[in-house]
């Protein structure tokens, strides 16, 4: 779609508001789009993305209306920030912490078991789904307990990154119980 000078000025004046809660923000992007939508109509969609010191914030809202998309976009990131800058920073200090106590315990206990029992696949396992979509990004060194704030930022159950102790590759993802685990790779 064209963005007109009042839209632009729009989303910009919403999105300097956004500092007051996190004021290491240092890039951001909108994307601003039309679309038919069977419940709203004729759906105007404000996809707004948030580079902050390490971390990605998205959201995505749409109306019938594109100055209220941007609104609410921007105001589901403020909410973002406020909960997890006020709530998940010491939360999850402390679940990291029980993860890699866990982690340690399930490793140790697997090498008391020795190897898995190698198992040969059916006929029809051995054709693998094709991959749809392929991702790229940079693995910015980082800590473990940055690395789940981002995944929870993000909303999603694991991310990848790059350990800045270890200068591995690592993932964290969320456990069914709520918690987190960590996968490192050996040697």
């Amino acid at each position: 779609m064209t963005v007109t000078d009042a839209l632009r000025q729009h989303a910009e004046q919403k999105l300097s508001k956004l500092p007051r809660h996190f004021d290491q923000i240092q890039d951001a992007q909108v994307v601003l789009s039309v679309s038919r939508n069977r419940a709203v109509g004729r759906a105007q969609t404000a996809e707004v993305t948030v580079w902050c010191d390490g971390l990605v914030l998205r959201a995505e809202e749409l109306s019938q209306d594109m100055y209220t998309s941007i609104d609410r976009a921007v105001e589901k990131l403020d909410r973002q920030i406020a909960k997890y800058r006020d709530r998940i920073i010491e939360k999850r200090r402390l679940d990291v912490t029980r993860a890699r106590r866990r982690t340690r315990r399930s490793a140790e206990a697997a090498l008391r078991a020795g190897p898995p029992p190698k198992m040969e696949p059916a006929a029809d396992e051995m054709l693998a789904p094709g991959i749809v979509r392929t991702k790229r990004f940079d693995l910015k060194p980082m800590t473990v307990d940055e690395a789940t704030l981002q995944m929870e930022l993000l909303g999603h159950a694991f991310f990848v990154f790059r350990n800045s102790a270890t200068h591995d590759v690592n993932v964290v993802y969320r456990r069914r119980a709520g918690d987190y685990g960590l996968i490192e790779p050996e040697g």
